[in-house]
């Protein structure tokens, strides 16, 4: 399995954890509410939603959603097709959530990981988010030597597309900085805090909110015709 099948396989599941939908609306909602892929065709995710069936994680329905008006004309019969995850596929979806090895910290992996940190453990998510820290002050340490060895042989431009990247990587840091401090505070995206950090921030007035996400790394652009 590639790594990008795997992260649509992740994001597909974690998906119909919420609700079960057809293939029009997972299409819909990865390309656009979750923002992990920005573009690919029913092509690429019929197999996967296949290779889920026949693992036992998701089980084909008859059936109409809400959404079956606008579905209809443009994804045909496939829009009669409801997908449910099973009680196997849930127990599989939590078992990924739970991993925190380094195949989480890559650019497109992290970014699906972020979309479902709101079914994540706190600890599981201090991993992840150090974990992602850590191997961009890698990659920052590894661009500036670079940088450092060769300046003088880069003409303006490539070097000022070199600074725009270490200053790219640079602001996700601090955005992680940011992040990882809230969770040691005990406190959500929507400011809310828990158990003894609710009291120290009544305390000190704080009021607790993270910051949005930044824009994420997308390794895949193209945009294939759907079938």
């Amino acid at each position: 399995m590639s790594r990008r099948s795997g992260i649509l396989e992740f994001a597909v599941l974690g998906l119909l954890r919420e609700s079960p939908m057809h293939g029009y609306e997972l299409r819909k909602r990865l390309n656009t509410s979750l923002g992990v892929f920005r573009a690919f065709s029913y092509g690429t995710l019929y197999p996967c939603l296949k290779t889920l069936v026949t693992n036992g994680w998701l089980i084909e329905e008859p059936g109409h959603t809400h959404d079956d008006a606008v579905a209809a004309p443009l994804a045909g019969r496939r829009a009669k097709i409801v997908y449910r995850l099973t009680a196997e596929g849930k127990e599989h979806f939590e078992e990924l959530l739970s991993q925190t090895g380094p195949d989480a910290y890559e650019d497109e992996h992290f970014a699906a990981r972020f979309a479902f940190f709101g079914q994540t453990s706190r600890d599981v998510r201090m991993r992840v988010l150090e974990g992602r820290r850590s191997r961009l002050e890698e990659r920052l340490e590894k661009m500036r030597a670079s940088l450092g060895r060769t300046r003088e042989r880069l003409d303006d431009y490539t070097l000022e597309l070199q600074r725009h990247g270490m200053e790219s990587v640079e602001r996700e840091v601090r955005w992680l900085n940011e992040l990882i401090e809230s969770e040691r505070a005990g406190r959500d995206l929507r400011g809310s805090v828990s158990g003894e950090s609710a009291q120290q921030d009544t305390t000190t007035g704080s009021t607790g909110g993270l910051p949005r996400p930044g824009d994420t790394p997308r390794t895949d652009t193209s945009d294939d015709t759907a079938t």
